[in-house]
């Protein structure tokens, strides 16, 4: 027998800062939290945030990326299935979707099943100067078992946030 779990409504809010290049709607129940430090050293970017459930206990960390020489698209699409394969030691099964939101956007969405540290993951762009890719973790042991329901309502935000999303002019 699992707890009960007290679900919100789905409410959402719009996020548009000046210091990033794109909006999207994302749940008046989240919270979210500017990245300060990235393993040992600062963000690439100032548009590197969390956006944090502490009721549901999971984080799904985002991260902007301008296209440039550097970080062409080629090597950003490459980095971000590398870091979805990090979980098919795990994964019984990955599905992956064509992402086109009504403003336009293109992407990748992963939705990786089993006892997997991220269940989902999914990149957007424009193709041509901008990359967003986020990953969703709980941020507990997972047991797909007990874990499963709070991600089929996690999965309603995320989808919120990828039909929402745009590229400021």
């Amino acid at each position: 027998m699992y707890p009960k779990v007290d679900f919100p409504v789905h409410k959402y809010t719009q996020y548009d800062t000046t210091s990033c290049v794109f909006t999207f709607k994302y749940p008046v129940y989240t919270k979210i939290v500017k990245d300060q430090y990235i393993f040992d050293g600062k963000p690439m970017s100032d548009c590197w945030f969390n956006i944090d459930n502490a009721k549901l206990n999971y984080t799904l960390h985002c991260s902007y990326y301008p296209i440039d020489k550097t970080m062409n698209m080629t090597k950003m699409i490459n980095d971000a299935f590398n870091i979805a394969g990090k979980h098919n030691t795990k994964a019984s099964f990955r599905n992956e979707k064509l992402i086109q939101n009504p403003n336009g956007i293109e992407g990748l969405y992963f939705d990786i099943e089993g006892p997997v540290a991220s269940p989902v993951q999914f990149f957007l762009t424009d193709n041509t100067s901008h990359f967003f890719r986020a990953s969703l973790y709980f941020n507990a042991k997972v047991n797909p078992d007990s874990t499963q329901i709070v991600l089929d309502f996690v999965k309603t935000d995320i989808d919120t946030l990828i039909q929402t999303f745009k590229w400021k002019k």
